[in-house]
């Protein structure tokens, strides 16, 4: 019997196609570099062209503290006086109260309870800054009133209360992430060493958490120094005011004054026309408003970048002990301390929706939803709710490949020198104060192009809030990829577009829809690009029929117009009820975006 020995086919050969060259992800970068990029120049761009449409005299500009147009005198020295004096007084209020709330979120509680005081933190982080104006029109300019005497008011004191309520969540939320990238082991050998819990804090965490608590610091600086319309309802816009001695400087807290962004708020950039040296003056004031929002945010940056005290700077700050006596009772008074401005935000958060509730009302009604305005200050926000979710809805459409595409950039393919300078831009535009965006929207699309008010303007001018966000999600989920995800990919032969279609896009997908999620949060309370390029308080349709000459209606706009009436009862129930329901959408999307984080937060993989 002879056996045979089976031979093996050949296999034919594949003849499926290999996988697509994915250009679209080519497409996808390139795009998201050139709007990052797109809008530095643009608004530098437009500022250049109006500085060079008519004579700035420089020395004025920063020395003269009078402004009036009509005797062509145009010094702006009182209005950077009111924003150093707003941005100072609110580092003073906010900063030990976010640094303290920080410590204490990080080091004292549990996760379980450390959890939702977080997402406390960032509700606040996300409300609208016109409900801030709202309360502070309503809390603030009273207490003003009553401790200086001042008819209204209207103060930068008051502008400075504002802003401190606003900026402290950007300084916890910071201050918590750079607390937590601490290692234990820091901790670990300074408890070995007998120290209590607070002498662990100031002499093992302290030292390697400082810059980035310091980032956070001035973080929220460019945030103080780019917000506009809070500041405009609070701070009473009051041209040429300058102390000359240290008691007129006492004195001007509780009285009216000027900042940058409140006179670029203001009805003054439109009437200075797109031309000669009334308009120059306006965009040097911009310029200038730029630079020290981008210093900030640079420096800020730079700063938590630098590398931290190293272990031998720890571990000599651990051998520094207190003295033995009162250590323990020290150690829970700081304690206390510290959990008590731990407990302010939230605090506020309550207080900030009990007086929404309270004063809004009317949203608890369905008609209120559903039914159109009527007359200036009647009837319902329907057609509103419809223009805000368009201008949301188009933002986020346009938005989601631009800020992927930058977050592929800078976390796949920028080298490490390119990818700082990259992610600095980016940072940069994100801080970028929305009011120089509404001028630059106003001039350029509206004006030059012949759009006039239009949704699409509006939608257009709200990407560079949203991409910069976007951006940045996506590049830090890039950056925690393991090493060995890429290493595989690569030694099957995929093709760098490939590897990131196949395997970067699935595994940052969830950071890309937070991002998404938390831009489009804060664009849905952005009111001052708004006002100068898509919205209209009343006669626009619901949904506009076309893109040139359409304007819509939206809350946030609603809400400032409504507020600038503060003397009818009736304008002021429709203000708080619009405030109330805007909130409720803003906080619709950021409970959303918190969800996801939590859900795929430390996942490593997602099919």
């Amino acid at each position: 019997m002879t056996l045979e020995t089976p031979v093996r086919q050949p296999a034919a050969p594949d003849t499926a196609p290999r996988p697509r060259p994915s250009r679209w992800v080519w497409a996808w970068v390139g795009a998201g570099t050139v709007s990052v990029a797109g809008v530095m120049l643009v608004l530098v761009g437009y500022l250049g062209v109006g500085l060079l449409s008519g004579a700035v005299d420089w020395t004025g500009l920063l020395a003269e503290p009078m402004w009036s147009p009509s005797d062509s005198v145009f010094g702006g020295l009182a209005m950077i006086y009111g924003s150093a004096v707003v941005c100072l007084v609110s580092l003073v209020l906010a900063v030990p109260v976010g640094w303290a709330g920080a410590i204490a979120l990080s080091e004292y509680l549990p996760p379980r309870l450390a959890r939702p005081l977080r997402m406390s933190v960032e509700l606040l982080a996300a409300v609208p800054s016109i409900v801030y104006g709202l309360i502070g029109i309503m809390a603030v300019r009273p207490l003003i009133a009553w401790l200086g005497d001042v008819p209204g008011g209207d103060s930068l004191l008051a502008a400075g209360i504002v802003l401190a309520v606003m900026i402290t969540p950007t300084i916890v939320a910071v201050s918590v992430d750079a607390l937590s990238a601490v290692p234990d082991r820091y901790r670990e050998a300074a408890y070995s060493l007998g120290l209590t819990r607070r002498e662990v804090v100031r002499s093992a965490v302290l030292p390697q958490a400082r810059q980035g608590m310091r980032a956070g610091v001035l973080l929220g600086l460019a945030r103080a120094l780019g917000e506009a319309i809070a500041v405009f309802l609070v701070v009473g816009r009051a041209d040429g005011r300058l102390p000359t001695s240290f008691g007129e400087l006492l004195d001007s807290l509780v009285h009216p004054g000027q900042t940058l962004t409140t006179k670029l708020a203001g009805p003054e950039p439109v009437l200075a026309g797109t031309s000669g040296p009334y308009f120059a003056a306006i965009c040097g004031l911009g310029l200038i408003l730029l630079a020290l929002v981008a210093a900030s945010t640079v420096w800020g940056i730079r700063r938590s970048s630098g590398s931290g005290p190293g272990a031998g700077s720890a571990a000599r700050g651990i051998r520094k002990r207190q003295p033995v006596r009162m250590r323990g009772e020290l150690d829970r008074a700081v304690g206390v301390l510290r959990m008590g401005a731990l407990l302010l935000p939230g605090a506020l958060l309550v207080a900030m929706l009990a007086i929404l509730a309270t004063r809004g009302s009317a949203a608890f009604a369905p008609a209120f939803w559903f039914t159109s305005a009527a007359g200036s200050a009647g009837g319902g926000v329907s057609d509103q709710i419809l223009g805000t979710l368009l201008l949301v809805v188009t933002t986020g459409l346009i938005s989601l490949p631009l800020g992927f595409g930058a977050g592929i950039l800078l976390g796949v393919y920028a080298s490490a020198r390119a990818g700082r300078v990259l992610q600095t831009v980016t940072v940069v535009v994100g801080g970028t104060p929305t009011i120089l965006l509404g001028l630059a929207g106003f001039v350029i699309i509206c004006t030059t192009m012949g759009w006039g008010r239009s949704w699409l303007a509006g939608a257009i001018v709200l990407v560079p809030v949203v991409v910069p966000v976007v951006a940045l999600t996506t590049a830090g989920r890039v950056g925690g990829m393991p090493v060995e995800m890429t290493e595989s990919a690569l030694a099957l032969g995929l093709s760098r577009a490939q590897y990131i279609r196949s395997v970067v896009v699935p595994y940052a997908w969830p950071a890309t829809l937070t991002g998404l999620l938390l831009g489009l949060a804060r664009a849905a309370g952005e009111t001052a690009p708004l006002l100068f390029t898509a919205t209209v308080f009343f006669g626009a349709p619901a949904l506009p029929g076309g893109i040139v000459n359409a304007p819509v209606q939206a809350l946030p706009t609603h809400i400032f117009t409504l507020s600038q009436d503060s003397g009818d009862p009736q304008a002021v129930s429709q203000a708080w009820g619009s405030a109330l329901v805007l909130v409720l959408i803003t906080a619709v999307l950021l409970c959303v975006a918190v969800a996801l984080r939590n859900r795929f937060e430390g996942e490593r993989w997602t099919t």
